[in-house]
Formats: C-alpha cells, structure tokens, sequence
C-alpha cells in the first residue's frame, strides 16, 4: 500500500491520508459524523428491523464503520453478521493510534476496537453475541460473493476520481446479486454517472441529504425480478 499519514478530521477524529492519491479515508470534515450519518443512520438505522441483519462493506479501511456498527448492534440487541473486504489492511500501529473509542466513549474500550482488527481473514469471527466479523483480504473486482445474501452493503471504496474501476457497471452488478430483493446499498458518492450506473446494476438510485460538508448522499434499493428473488 502507498504511504498512509493519520491526520485529524474537523470533529476531531482521526483518518488516514494517502498522498499519492490525495485521498483521505473519510470526510475531512468528521471521520465520526460521516461514518454517524451515511453508514449508520441512513443504512443499518434504516434496515435494523432486520434481526437477524447481514451487512457488506467494501471496504474495511480504518474500522470506524464495523467498529459503530458493533455498538449499534449490542445497543439494540441486533444480532448482526458484517463481511468487510479489504485490499491493504492497517498495520498494528496505524490502528493503534485511531482514536475512535476514546471519542465515542462507550463500553466497547481501544481494546475491542483493536479486536477488530486483530480478528483472523477469511472466517467468521464472534466478536460478542450480536456481531459475527468476516473479514476478506483481497480485490472487490476479483472474490465471489454469496448470491441473495445481504440485506444492506456500505459502500466506502475510495472515490471514482482515484479508483475508477470500483465504481463501473460490473461492480454494482455484483452488489445488485449479492444482496436480497429490497436490499440497501448506501454510499457517500453521489456523482451523475455513478448513480447511472448503479441503475444499468438494477438499482433504484434515491439522493438523501448528505453528511455535514456534503449536500446528497446516495441509497440505492435492488428490486429484482421475483424468479430471481426466490432464489
């Protein structure tokens, strides 16, 4: 992975930085908040009538979405099973010096937090009784993913304008198929043409309110055929 700086956003939670591509992790104007708004309340808020709740992320980066996830899911007693994929994982350090816990001063302590990241690739992990962590090394273009499976994908790869290739047609059809009939995929990215292409996915694209220093976010609903639904 290219170099990786830990800088602080305007809520005062940290992200990483990569200068070659110019790119930051999360919203320079609040890690937390982003995470807060995007993931958490227009995605699993949305979908926790679901118990049990299965969730997609791509990708795992920092933490900080399975990290608040986690603590949702045992606020509400949501049993949750959350599959994360992940090309270049954090060092022991780099997630070592994110301050997402002290920040969101819950029970669940820098060691919990850490756990996460310590969990082993490529099995189901019981981090405690409402949250189950699969975490998957590799390229969302190139893995298999179940067919019907989720109820609710996360959708935080890095924006189009550095890797372009995780936001075409093929990549949203793959989200489309592995998620169930009315599943959610939400996303902080809500440019022209990748709304169009989730919708030549299968998506029904809708534009919400964004995240504070971003106007509209995206949710996207897979409605699919019933022959298809059913399997």
């Amino acid at each position: 992975m290219k170099t990786r700086q830990i800088v602080k956003t305007n809520d005062d939670s940290s992200t990483l930085f990569v200068p070659e591509l110019n790119q930051h992790y999360h919203s320079i104007h609040g890690a937390i908040q982003e995470s807060q708004h995007v993931f958490i309340d227009a995605g699993f808020n949305f979908k926790k009538d679901f118990n049990p709740l299965k969730i997609f992320e791509a990708g795992f980066g920092t933490g900080l979405n399975a990290f608040m996830t986690m603590q949702n899911a045992r606020s509400e007693n949501l049993s949750c099973e959350y599959w994360a994929i992940e090309k270049y994982p954090l060092s022991d350090q780099e997630a070592s010096h994110l301050n997402y816990p002290s920040l969101l001063d819950s029970e669940s302590s820098t060691k919990h937090f850490l756990e996460l990241h310590n969990s082993s690739w490529g099995e189901l992990n019981k981090m405690h009784d409402f949250f189950h962590l699969k975490k998957i090394q590799g390229d969302l273009k190139e893995i298999e993913l179940p067919t019907n499976y989720f109820d609710l994908i996360y959708y935080d790869a890095f924006a189009p304008s550095s890797q372009a290739d995780l936001w075409t047609i093929e990549v949203f059809k793959k989200m489309y198929d592995c998620l169930k009939n009315n599943g959610t995929l939400v996303s902080y990215c809500v440019k022209g043409d990748v709304r169009r292409n989730m919708a030549a996915a299968g998506f029904k694209v809708d534009k919400i309110p964004g995240p504070p220093g971003k106007r509209e976010m995206a949710r996207a609903t897979a409605i699919k055929p019933q022959s298809d639904a059913s399997k």
